[in-house]
């Protein structure tokens, strides 16, 4: 027989060793739970009765309108990949910065936070711009590690400044509003763009030949003219920005809601930029189909997991493992940061959301740490999960469309620097907590009602009636 106290640990050892065999996610998760379940009755540790939960949790995830917010931003972005946005934006700002050392990563940073801003998704950031700068940043002259690791990097901030898909996801599993999370990542996503461009700054005075400016003749059109073109060329950026996050944070609309105006507001650039055509709408409506479908099967499975896990008292082995780290709340951050950090090599950011941060919030609220604050440290953790050489997704997605002259290892060492100023923004949202909460306010943002998918029942499950 196994004592009560080992089968948490077992369960989650398993779970592990599923992933890193390569199954599915979410029939790794699936299956594990099923399996420990049927052991657990077995043994006497489980009982039957948690079962009845699952179709109404199940059926909880399906109707829950805040995660309609992925399909609708997924969309977004998907669309505008292919509409012609970031061509824009890359060449005007490009050139607008390209008689200063370095203005050719400027412009990478610059733009790949406003697309973020409009698609949150790292791969149409990555692939965009990788496709655009990539060739011209070689052409004249850049560091080709530099040159990888700046697109990278910017293409990853994505995942930080709102309307980020992981926070999104973050806010659901962590029971908290989704407003109120996009609020909060304001200050650490403008400090990372600020530590990515002081990092060009300090390459351009102490390396220039890394970074050499433009020649004139790439430079086109001079002065007002070309700051006009840019300018332009923003202009339907900004009041998407707008109108995606502006309705969220005076709360006139919901994440669902605003998503909704968003995937309707990248048809109408599309069209703007007279690239809207079936075949780029039937692209954009597979990538979101894809996408939605893996997240959607992936809470599932983690569902099956955790109603199984939270059954056999994991979260209690998990809270008394937590809470007892020396330092209190400090060294369960410490803790919990490297945790995600070397986890981040092997899963991605939606797997970690639904597996491990519904192990770790209700200790986190135990320690009296703000879950808002935590979810969107967490976030900034997990940006790595796309650096990290050499499962990081947007090297891949980097890997996939430079040109045959850039080796991997470029691309890998590349990202290198990137990362530990990833590490160091992580560091300074610990030390300095305001960068989030001074966006908050004193009232929570009204973005509709959220279903906490991971809590535990309350209560015994009711006996099986069959009458």
């Amino acid at each position: 027989m196994f004592s009560h106290g080992i089968m948490p640990p077992l369960m989650f050892g398993g779970m592990i060793l599923f992933l890193l065999a390569g199954f599915p996610v979410a029939f790794s998760l699936a299956s594990v739970g099923i399996v420990f379940g049927i052991i657990g009755v077995w043994t006497g540790h489980f009982d039957v009765g948690f079962l009845q939960a699952l179709p109404f949790r199940f059926y909880g995830i399906i109707s829950n309108d805040l995660l309609l917010a992925i399909p609708f931003f997924t969309f977004m972005g998907a669309v505008l990949e292919r509409c012609g946005l970031a061509e824009d934006l890359l060449e005007g700002t490009g050139k607008l910065f390209g008689k200063v050392p370095g203005g050719l990563a400027y412009a990478v940073i610059i733009v790949g936070a406003i697309l973020g801003a409009i698609t949150g998704t790292v791969a149409a950031s990555v692939i965009a711009m990788g496709m655009i700068s990539l060739p011209i940043m070689i052409r004249y002259g850049y560091d080709v590690r530099l040159a990888t690791g700046v697109i990278a990097a910017s293409g990853t901030i994505t995942q930080l400044i709102p309307p980020s898909l992981v926070l999104v996801v973050l806010a659901d599993q962590l029971g908290r509003s989704v407003g109120d999370m996009y609020l909060g990542a304001i200050g650490p996503s403008i400090l990372q763009v600020v530590i990515f461009l002081g990092y060009i700054i300090v390459l351009s005075i102490f390396q220039p030949h890394k970074v050499p400016p433009l020649p004139p003749e790439a430079r086109g059109e001079p002065g007002l003219a070309l700051v006009l073109r840019v300018l332009w060329g923003m202009v339907p950026s900004v009041v998407l920005i707008f109108l995606v996050l502006g309705t969220i944070f005076m709360g006139l609309a919901t994440p669902t809601e605003s998503g909704a105006m968003g995937a309707m507001g990248a048809i109408v650039l599309a069209a703007l930029h007279r690239r809207l055509t079936w075949p780029l709408l039937r692209e954009g409506m597979a990538t979101t189909m894809r996408i939605t479908s893996m997240v959607v099967f992936i809470l599932i499975g983690s569902t099956v997991f955790s109603l199984v896990f939270q059954g056999m008292d994991g979260a209690r082995w998990i809270e008394h493992l937590l809470t007892g780290l020396p330092g209190g709340s400090v060294g369960f951050l410490i803790f919990v940061n490297i945790f995600v950090f070397f986890l981040a090599f092997f899963l991605d950011f939606f797997e970690i959301a639904f597996i491990i941060i519904p192990l770790l919030a209700p200790v986190a609220a135990k320690l009296g740490i703000d879950l808002v604050w935590f979810g969107v440290l967490l976030c900034v953790n997990m940006q790595t999960s796309f650096m990290h050489p050499p499962f990081g997704f947007a090297l891949f997605y980097l890997r996939g469309i430079a040109p045959k002259s850039v080796k991997s290892s470029d691309i890998y060492w590349g990202a290198v620097p990137w990362v530990f100023m990833q590490i160091l923004l992580v560091i300074i949202v610990i030390a300095w907590p305001e960068s989030v909460t001074y966006w908050l306010g004193s009232d929570p943002v009204d973005d509709g009602k959220t279903i906490d998918l991971m809590a535990p029942p309350d209560t015994a499950p009711p006996p099986l009636d069959f009458k």
